[in-house]
């Protein structure tokens, strides 16, 4: 009787145990903390956990665990390209943790972010922005004589731009290139706009990369600077990489290194 006793409450102290192995694959257990954690991994990438999605990484898995084991078997883990792309993996894998672990330990103040903000925006003071419309054509001959017809009324700009211009996007809207600051284009336009005056258009054609440009300048105004809400994303990005990458070269600094 007593030893029926000790029989029954070791398998009670047992059971909880193998509970906490949802599968086991030639005697090696996969266990409930493998399994939440990699849920838990698919959950933060934007999965919803459920039953369904747990059945499927259980059979994931075992999946893997069978090929595992059977790499092994057959040696292929000692074989020198996978020893090293395994060393690489595991390298790559504490890297990011390291990185994880010191941005979790130095998170970003609102006060670095909105110094950065007015920074940007300091050094954006001044600008313009241009509202511009272009026709692009391949010859020089054929801007000059589509350049005398729009200003002798002949032809809009705009029919101009929608029947000749090889740049189908801006050709297809009239040659309108919205609202940009001069900079976003090559040099040689960039020059030519920001030396019109606002609805001037260009005194001759303007040659680039792309061919022959008539340039309209059809508004200027000041460069608007986006609100710090609006760019807090980018800037959070932006200053983390800078973080990160000091951290990085701090870590470089106190290495040994011959």
């Amino acid at each position: 009787m007593k030893r029926l006793a000790v029989l029954t409450l070791s398998c009670a102290l047992a059971a909880p145990l193998a509970a906490q192995n949802v599968a086991t694959v030639n005697g090696q257990a996969i266990t409930q903390q493998q399994l939440d954690e990699f849920v838990s991994l698919l959950v933060k990438q934007g999965a919803q956990d459920s039953p369904e999605l747990r059945n499927q990484v259980k059979e994931e898995m075992t999946i893997r665990l069978v090929a595992v084991q059977e790499a092994e078997k057959l040696g292929l883990n000692k074989k020198s390209e996978v020893a090293q792309e395994l060393e690489l993996a595991r390298q790559g894998i504490l890297v990011r943790a390291l990185l994880n672990d010191y941005i979790e330990k130095n998170p970003l103040s609102d006060k670095a972010l909105k110094d950065e903000y007015e920074q940007l925006k300091k050094a954006e003071a001044g600008k313009k922005e241009y509202k511009v419309s272009h026709i692009l054509v391949e010859d020089e001959a054929e801007a000059k004589q589509l350049l005398a017809d729009i200003k002798a009324k002949k032809i809009s700009f705009a029919d101009a731009a929608k029947q000749k211009s090889i740049d189908s996007g801006s050709g297809a809207q009239g040659g309108d290139l919205g609202w940009a600051p001069n900079t976003i284009y090559v040099a040689e336009f960039a020059q030519a706009v920001e030396k019109q005056k606002k609805g001037e258009l260009s005194a001759a054609p303007v040659q680039s990369q792309f061919g022959w440009h008539i340039i309209q300048v059809n508004d200027v105004r000041d460069m608007s600077f986006p609100s710090f809400e609006e760019v807090k994303p980018q800037l959070e990005e932006m200053l983390r990489q800078k973080q990160l990458t000091e951290y990085q070269e701090s870590l470089m600094k106190k290495a040994k290194i011959n």
